[in-house]
């Protein structure tokens, strides 16, 4: 199964929730039904990799990794939560193992994982200079403790509300909104110090008010 895996290409195409039916083939080791989850969540868990250990030429084989867990642990999956909540879940944990393997902490990636980026646009000094603010912004993020970051990674990029963090990273709902609070809150300590990089935050994480002060999510 594991190497019939490896072989899927590579399709560009949007998170969705698998089906009741899809995860019981799969449960039942259904192939084609394994297949289908993975051509269907392979993005979303090559981002969440490649934001938590930043830039790595071992993405690929760590999502690998991730989904020969779900393909080992899809029979323990109840359905107590959503799908897209246990792969995360795992995704994350999968990522954890990967940083202490290695005893190194880990880079925040660019905020746009590379197949996500637009064709640039302008001449090359403007596009050489934006990329320089990126990687400045990237850096500052990067200076959060990890469990800050994380949180700020599934909450402001990824646009998940604080319940369904709690649920990944295993953490009460109101500690989730405490670090994340710290997390902007440090985040604009060192922005004022960058000004020039606070439009573009703005521009690529809209949800993250313009103040430290309104760290908690708009209600669901």
């Amino acid at each position: 199964m594991v190497s019939s895996v490896s072989t899927v290409p590579l399709l560009r195409v949007p998170m969705l929730e698998g089906s009741k039916t899809l995860i019981e083939r799969a449960q039942a080791g259904d192939e084609l039904a394994f297949r289908q989850l993975f051509e269907e969540n392979r993005e979303r868990v090559r981002r969440i990799v490649f934001r938590v250990l930043g830039q790595t030429n071992e993405a690929d084989d760590i999502v690998q990794d991730v989904f020969i867990h779900v393909f080992r642990s899809i029979s323990s999956f109840r359905g107590d939560a959503k799908f897209s909540t246990w792969l995360y879940r795992l995704a994350v944990n999968v990522a954890r193992m990967h940083i202490r393997r290695k005893r190194s902490r880990p880079r925040f990636a660019d905020l746009t994982p590379p197949e996500a980026i637009a064709p640039a646009i302008g001449a090359p000094d403007v596009q050489a200079e934006t990329g320089a603010r990126v990687e400045a912004l990237r850096r500052l993020i990067d200076q959060l403790s990890e469990k800050k970051r994380l949180v700020l990674v599934l909450h402001d990029l990824e646009g998940l509300p604080a319940k369904e963090i709690a649920e990944i990273v295993e953490a009460p709902v109101l500690t989730v909104r405490t670090r994340l609070f710290y997390a902007r809150k440090e985040l604009y300590a060192a922005l004022a110090k960058e000004p020039s990089l606070a439009a573009l935050m703005r521009e690529l994480m809209p949800r993250v008010a313009p103040s430290a002060g309104a760290a908690e999510e708009e209600p669901r």
